[in-house]
């Protein structure tokens, strides 16, 4: 791996407070991601499953955790099953995780090779009443492909039908949404990497720059600082392609007096920055961006204030909406008439800004979390306006990552990366 770990107290810590909510007898299995075939011998990059990650530390495929508190023999309350390195693998792929090895980083003390899990989960499956799968149930799922988990879960019910079933996600979306400092330290360390793409993309851009090198600059940094790369495929949007909310193309030519946004991030050790800027591809934004750039940015600045403990998801973007409604109306795009008659389900607003301004942030760029439950300490969201303008030809969107605290305001993760106007335009022409 290129990252430094967590702790295996850190792993060992959530293993326990997901076992805290399960009912009595029950058994919990997590299975690892597949790797995704392309055609003939061709794989996608492997991306441990984010559950499995969080549970054990584990980055490896051909991995399962099974979690059982009540089982008779105490080795067998946390159990890790991890393929079994050979010769051939050794040779072809680099050796795999050993025993000895899976217990140092996850702290479960019993690791089995993959091959007995089925005899180890027939045992267990007689001390048990109820199997706690893993579904997906985010709220921005829609998975097409069958994954190993959902293989699993069809062979456990077909095996064991007489088994009560439940739900790990609600448990996981829960725990997964309040970080622990250690994982607030690794997004960071994301964060700070990000950082220094964005200074080299500010001394890097200049007229007929192609959207492409911007992004091959990104990722030569990234890389260099022990990222695996892009937390997620990026979007370097010049022009009217910013317009385009998920513009991943990356293929046209930045030409003078446009602006281009970039929406970028690195990943370290699986947990997700997530960026946006927007910069003047001449070095300098002219007034009319820049008075659409400041209004984006108090919208920003006065949404931030508002992510305190307390605060629920949905009524948050209902102020942001309203503080967007003032900045539209002070740059003449919106006027009174156009907000006195709108339709509540469909803001007035939403013709420049129809995007959401927050989501969790951590594990997975669009992370856990609840979002019918009051805000905590410890959370992490993006906060991301922007206004857009096709008539105008161009876009402006700005996000940065903040911690929830327990008072003040939030902390700032990407404090560091320029935004305001004059440091860029200082530093772009420096």
């Amino acid at each position: 791996m290129k990252y430094k770990p967590l702790s295996s107290s850190f792993y060992r810590a959530s293993r326990e407070s997901f076992m805290k909510h399960l009912k009595p007898k029950s058994l919990a299995v997590f299975n690892s991601n597949d790797r995704y075939p392309i055609s003939a011998d061709s794989t996608l990059p492997f991306e441990q499953h984010r559950d499995l990650f969080y549970l054990t530390g584990v980055d490896q495929e051909e991995s399962i955790l099974v979690l059982f508190p009540d089982a008779l023999e105490s080795k067998h309350r946390e159990i890790l099953f991890v393929r079994e390195t050979n010769a051939h693998i050794a040779v072809w792929e680099g050796a795999k995780l050993s025993k000895k090895e899976a217990t140092a980083l996850s702290g479960i003390e019993t690791v089995y090779w993959l091959d007995d899990f089925k005899a180890v989960f027939q045992e267990l499956s007689t001390h048990c009443e109820t199997f706690y799968f893993n579904t997906n149930e985010h709220y921005r799922q829609a998975v097409e492909t069958q994954t190993r988990e959902d293989r699993f879960i069809r062979w456990c019910k077909e095996q064991y039908p007489a088994h009560g079933v439940a739900k790990s996600n609600p448990i996981l979306q829960q725990l997964r949404s309040v970080k622990d400092q250690e994982e607030i330290n690794q997004l960071q360390k994301a964060c700070d990497i990000t950082e220094k793409g964005i200074r080299r993309i500010l001394s890097f851009l200049k007229p007929d720059v192609w959207e492409y090198e911007l992004e091959a600059e990104l990722i030569h940094e990234f890389i260099r600082n022990q990222s695996k790369g892009f937390a997620y495929e990026p979007i370097i949007a010049s022009g009217a392609n910013a317009n385009v909310l998920h513009y991943t193309l990356n293929n046209e030519q930045c030409k003078s007096g446009e602006l281009v946004l970039l929406d970028v991030a690195a990943e370290y050790g699986n947990y997700s920055a997530d960026l946006t800027r927007t910069l003047p591809v001449s070095k300098r934004f002219s007034p009319r961006q820049k008075e659409v750039y400041e209004a984006v940015l108090r919208v920003k600045k006065e949404a931030t204030q508002l992510l305190v403990p307390g605060t629920l998801w949905k009524e948050f973007h209902v102020e942001v909406g309203k503080i967007m409604t003032g900045e539209l109306l002070g740059l003449g795009l919106l006027d009174r008439a156009d907000v006195q008659r709108e339709d509540p389900k469909h803001p007035a607003y939403k013709k420049y800004f129809m995007h959401g301004t927050a989501h969790h942030l951590g594990l997975n760029t669009h992370d856990y979390g609840l979002l019918h439950l009051p805000m905590e300490p410890n959370m992490v969201f993006t906060v991301e306006p922007g206004i857009y303008l096709p008539d105008e030809g161009f876009g402006i969107r700005l996000e940065d990552d903040v911690v929830i605290q327990k008072s003040g305001e939030p902390l700032n993760l990407m404090k560091n990366i320029p935004i305001e106007i004059e440091e860029i335009e200082e530093l772009m022409n420096a």
